[in-house]
């Protein structure tokens, strides 16, 4: 049972209970079930901002930058970095180790490092509950650090509400790689280390890419913003343009939405899981595994031992 006291402390913004929260909820059993079911009438205030792209590009940086400008606007902020590279997980340089004492040391700020437990570099189900923790204990933003690789572009845009990626004047050459995974999630483009030779070619190549996609007057076409995040150069033009996209989903309603779309999606995954769960019972492991010889065998077609296995486990709730 989750005491009531537990959940008023986590309400009050109390650091130690929404650490001890987030720790309940990376078991996935049944309390932490409970903890989120009794905190989901708190839920959706937060803001989430996505911050992705690839490796070095500076996302931590960015990061520890925006989460300094919020906090002067008497926001506060829990970040949420998914990235193992990340200096909030303690395998960074030095400087980026100084920087995240900075700011971790605010109460109004809430870092967490959380393993990607195999989602390919992405975002686990358990960051996502996470998030729905930090939403409920009242933090105003919620952002998100991730390497732009594999799954996570995906488990980013279906997370966030804006989501900001991140690149370098480096990158220009592999954004044609890139236009199935990051050019078509990014809600917003940061060319960070924009004082690099080949900054302003790079952002030409990336104008002409985005100019390229399908849109009308109605639809939303992301912004490309200049960035020296080691000098604070360029966050006062990134917030600006986090905040018209927040307003143009507003405005469009755009955002409830996006909203219930990653509600449905989550949902559906949530079943399948539990679904998942029931069906490998230790008797089906055992069942499967008896019929496997006769599968390589050639006697019985893998759908023969699949269709089995659902009609018994069908047969439970008849």
């Amino acid at each position: 049972m989750i005491d009531q006291n537990f959940i008023d402390r986590l309400f009050s913004l109390d650091k130690r209970t929404v650490s001890r929260a987030i720790t309940i909820v990376e078991t996935g059993d049944e309390r932490s079930r409970e903890l989120l079911k009794s905190i989901a009438h708190r839920t959706g205030n937060a803001y989430r901002i996505g911050i992705t792209g690839p490796p070095g590009a500076g996302k931590s940086t960015l990061t520890n930058q925006l989460t300094k400008y919020f906090r002067k606007q008497n926001k506060t902020v829990a970040i949420i970095a998914v990235d193992p590279t990340s200096p909030f997980t303690g395998g960074a340089l030095l400087g980026d180790r100084v920087r995240m004492t900075e700011i971790g040391m605010d109460p109004g700020v809430f870092i967490r490092s959380m393993a990607t437990r195999g989602s390919l570099g992405g975002l686990s189900k358990r960051t996502i509950d996470a998030a729905d923790i930090l939403d409920a204990a009242g933090y105003d933003y919620i952002l998100f650090e991730t390497v732009g690789v594999g799954q996570s572009e995906l488990d980013i845009a279906r997370t966030a509400d804006t989501t900001m990626v991140v690149l370098v004047p480096e990158s220009g050459d592999s954004i044609q790689a890139m236009k199935a995974g990051l050019m078509e999630i990014a809600d917003l483009f940061v060319m960070n280390k924009s004082d690099r030779p080949g900054a302003d070619n790079a952002i030409i190549s990336l104008q002409t890419s985005l100019m390229m996609r399908s849109h009308d007057e109605t639809s939303w076409l992301p912004s490309i913003v200049k960035s020296i995040a080691t000098s604070n150069t360029g966050i006062d033009s990134i917030i600006q343009a986090i905040n018209n996209h927040q307003a143009y989903l507003l405005n469009q309603n755009i955002l409830q939405k996006k909203r219930e779309l990653n509600s449905k999606i989550r949902i559906k995954e949530i079943v399948e899981t539990q679904i998942r769960e029931e069906l490998w019972s230790r008797a089906r492991e055992v069942s499967l595994n008896n019929s496997l010889e006769k599968v390589v065998l050639g006697h019985l077609s893998p759908y023969h031992i699949a269709e089995e296995l659902i009609n018994n486990y069908k047969s439970e709730f008849e």
